[in-house]
């Protein structure tokens, strides 16, 4: 079977798999599923013997009653991918084999979505990163989901669905977002911290076996190198006398000025201790 819908192409096909027969010398039936000429195989949880098989049809042949009721279960499965097909095409979505192959193997594809990812990395993270930063998560899921309305007109996407050319595409929306001046509203690196983000939750949900292939594999973040400028006296001054509510930002804060004042990387006002400071001690005035 093949058709032919807004040039998506589409294929089921049944064939054996003789190289994996068993002693009784039955062999595993397959399905093979096509989209735009990619191709995944799924198996039917069926077996016949290569004598009872058309290869031609792809199709068991003759009529005793277990040939005929293995002919009616192959009709069904084809007819369920068929479904599921007219399904995500109905709703607008990507259709990719991989998708239906996970619909069909119970993989519950379903659950396994872009929004759902961005939702469980940021409950799961919360605790773990800083404010700020889950901020910044938050800002990348906002740019996600615009994209996905804009570029797709969908809410959500299997994650499934996500190849390379979703992410250049993804990247070129964050290039032609402007602000209110009609200017870029984001910087190359701007842009590539989005794409860090998202490829930081998408190797999780590969980490997690959501994904069978990670999508970010061939791709390359293009950071540009920009030159870091000294704090002026007014805004350490004024960084020294910032109210801060939580214990911890006043702590990272402190060590932040002392680092400015003593010369100290960051790092080692981390690991200065007590006994440090003796030793200091001891070797400056004996």
């Amino acid at each position: 079977m093949n058709t032919n819908t807004v040039n998506n192409t589409f294929g089921v096909n049944f064939y054996l798999k003789k190289n994996k027969a068993t002693k009784a010398g039955l062999c595993p039936i397959y399905a093979r599923i096509t989209v735009n000429g990619k191709r995944r195989e799924l198996s039917v949880k069926r077996s016949v013997d290569p004598v009872n098989w058309n290869a031609a049809k792809g199709m068991p042949k003759g009529f005793r009653e277990d040939i005929i009721k293995l002919q009616k279960y192959l009709d069904r499965f084809k007819s369920d991918i068929v479904e599921n097909y007219q399904d995500l095409f109905l709703q607008k979505k990507l259709i990719t084999t991989d998708v239906l192959k996970g619909i069909m193997t119970g993989g519950n594809q379903s659950e396994f979505t872009l929004s759902k990812l961005m939702q469980y990395h940021n409950k799961q993270q919360k605790m773990v990163l800083e404010w700020g930063t889950m901020k910044n998560y938050g800002t990348t899921e906002k740019y996600v989901l615009k994209f996905l309305q804009e570029k797709f007109n969908t809410t959500d996407k299997y994650l499934a669905e996500l190849n390379y050319q979703f992410i250049t595409d993804f990247e070129y929306y964050l290039r032609g977002l402007k602000d209110k001046n009609n200017k870029s509203a984001l910087s190359n690196n701007g842009v590539m911290k989005h794409l860090e983000r998202l490829r930081k939750m998408v190797n999780l949900a590969f980490r997690l076996e959501w994904i069978e292939r990670n999508p970010f594999v061939a791709h390359k973040l293009r950071f540009e190198k920009t030159q870091r400028q000294h704090l002026t006296s007014d805004e350490l001054k004024r960084l020294e006398t910032q109210k801060l509510s939580l214990d911890r930002h006043k702590s990272v804060r402190d060590m932040f000025v002392f680092s400015c004042y003593t010369g100290l990387a960051f790092t080692d006002v981390m690991n200065l201790t007590k006994q440090t400071l003796l030793k200091v001690k001891t070797v400056n005035y004996g």
